[in-house]
């Protein structure tokens, strides 16, 4: 695992948002979702819930 993608899982978690993190980090979002999935599958455990930030709130 890259220091890298670990530093792009820690973006995501600061900005609650895929999008919003790869805006910061200057990736396009298929590219950060992309290496975050093959993060969530090197470790064999999901990081990160994904859905619409809609569906997201109402779990909460």
């Amino acid at each position: 695992m890259e220091l890298r993608v670990l530093n792009y899982f820690l973006m995501v978690a600061k900005e609650e948002s895929i999008s919003g993190a790869a805006n910061v980090l200057h990736l396009s979002q298929p590219t950060l979702s992309r290496q975050l999935k093959d993060m969530e599958f090197e470790l064999g455990k999901q990081l990160f819930i994904r859905g619409s930030k809609k569906e997201n709130r109402a779990d909460r």
